[in-house]
């Protein structure tokens, strides 16, 4: 007799407390291993896959495709144990072909001890093959809450542990739809495009979100739809041109964060204008002094390093005000954050301990996490917990911004474009490259002395180098 385990959507860490289904990679009836990826989630902080801690026979699953479901909600439910394909080999037995093939899986009715967070235990997934359950009479079925196999709502639903698990014939599906990306099919399903219908402009035939688009453009569908709420039904007709976006999601969250930073962080800005030349040289000498298979250190590196040695000569900054102790709390190590736009919206990687960090480590960190963030592959560890934030915003080829502090962090600095401008350089005037740096800061940390003299030391640094070997 097969056991039925209830697998839930595990906390994801970080204090998230839902996530949204973005795609299912296994179907109810088929036979997964123990820590086998089930689903592919997106939390506000990055897009991961969940292993199931079970291996045996999905019965149900719970959430469809664009679902938010709440931490400790159902994912599916695992018929677990050897009965669970006993039947199956006896009946497929006698039968022989492909009729007679029994569903196995390696280390079904095992259970995982990885710690669920995103992560299995890494162990290789176990070879999968479809088979289906014997059909539940329409009452059983309606009074368990389950149609046809799948779970309906949140509610939690019974299985009959019971019920035989045989291998039958797969019925006729049509073939699988040419599209990889998740958010291709998300934009599809909130526009009602049927992919099916599409001819991808991609390489074999690989739909892309050009395609979808495209779609809705000649059906004049609207660019995204608005979830159903109770809310909608009082609210006033929309305009013909009106689109409504979801604040949900990544979107939801760093609106929440915007927010609460304008909401309870008395801010205020300064910045200055400074001449970039000498870093760019001192970036370039070192590059050179590399070789030319060494890796290349970046400009955002070189300023990550000047910020650690400001924040060492003003503790002030790297700081957080606890409102319920009424305290300012001081940090010893520094994680710095880094703004970096992506095709999900703006994410905020962390370089931890980047105070330790030369400016070579600095830079092999800051690609890798700014790759991760690309492929949205960051976990959420990486997106939480730093300290102070450095903002290039100069890479939309803009001057100056006074950006909102990343709460609950005291300061962050901007960068703008380095540009060539006329600059009186030694007396004389000449061109010079130019940029403009502005620090963000919490009034309650600090006054505007200890900002001023941050970002004088940091444009010190920026304009003559050599003044960090002070330090050393």
């Amino acid at each position: 007799m097969a056991e039925v385990k209830e697998f839930t959507l595990p906390d994801l860490g970080e204090g998230l407390t839902e996530a949204e289904v973005v795609r299912w990679l296994v179907e109810v009836g088929e036979v997964v291993a123990v820590d086998q990826p089930v689903v592919e989630v997106e939390t506000a902080k990055a897009m991961v896959e969940v292993p199931c801690p079970y291996g045996g026979v999905v019965t149900a699953r719970y959430g469809a495709e664009g679902e938010e479901l709440a931490v400790g909600a159902p994912l599916l439910t695992v018929a677990v144990g050897a009965d669970a394909s006993a039947p199956a080999a006896a009946e497929g037995s006698g039968s022989g072909g492909a009729d007679g093939v029994v569903a196995e899986a390696d280390g079904a009715g095992e259970t995982s001890g990885a710690v669920l967070v995103g992560y299995g235990t890494g162990a290789p997934p176990a070879r999968r093959r479809r088979v289906r359950p014997t059909p539940v009479p329409a009452a059983a079925a309606a009074a368990a809450g389950q149609v046809n196999g799948v779970a309906s709502g949140y509610g939690r639903h019974a299985v009959t542990p019971e019920v035989p698990v045989r291998a039958e014939a797969a019925e006729p599906a049509p073939g699988p739809v040419p599209v990889i990306s998740p958010l291709v099919r998300r934009l599809a399903r909130q526009n009602g495009v049927e992919l099916r219908t599409l001819t991808g402009s991609g390489p074999d035939g690989l739909i892309l979100r050009a395609d979808v688009e495209r779609a809705i453009g000649e059906a004049g569908a609207p660019a995204a739809a608005a979830e159903p709420s109770a809310a909608a039904a009082s609210a006033p007709a929309a305009d013909a041109g009106e689109v409504r976006i979801p604040l949900r999601g990544l979107r939801g969250v760093v609106a929440d964060k915007m927010s609460r930073s304008r909401r309870e962080i008395p801010e205020a800005t300064c910045w200055v204008d400074v001449d970039a030349t000498e870093l760019l040289a001192a970036r370039r000498a070192m590059n050179a002094a590399g070789g030319p298979d060494a890796p290349k250190i970046s400009l955002l590196a070189l300023l990550a390093r000047i910020c650690t040695a400001a924040l060492a000569r003003y503790p002030e900054l790297n700081a957080r005000v606890d409102t319920e102790a009424r305290e300012i709390v001081r940090l010893e190590r520094v994680h710095v954050g880094f703004a970096a736009q992506t095709d999900r919206g703006l994410v905020v990687p962390v370089v931890r301990d980047a105070h330790a960090r030369s400016a070579e480590s600095l830079s092999e960190e800051l690609g890798r996490l700014t790759g991760a963030a690309r492929d949205g592959s960051l976990t959420p560890g990486e997106l939480t917990g730093s300290t102070f934030t450095l903002n290039n915003y100069g890479v939309f080829g803009v001057d100056g911004s006074t950006p909102i502090i990343n709460h609950p962090e005291a300061a962050m600095l901007g960068v703008g474009r380095i540009v060539p401008k006329p600059w009186v350089y030694e007396g004389e005037l000449a061109v010079r490259q130019v940029t403009q740096l502005s620090l963000t800061f919490d009034h309650r940390v600090c006054d505007g002395g200890v900002a001023g003299g941050f970002l004088r030391y940091v444009a010190d640094c920026v304009e003559q180098p050599a003044v960090l070997l002070r330090g050393v």
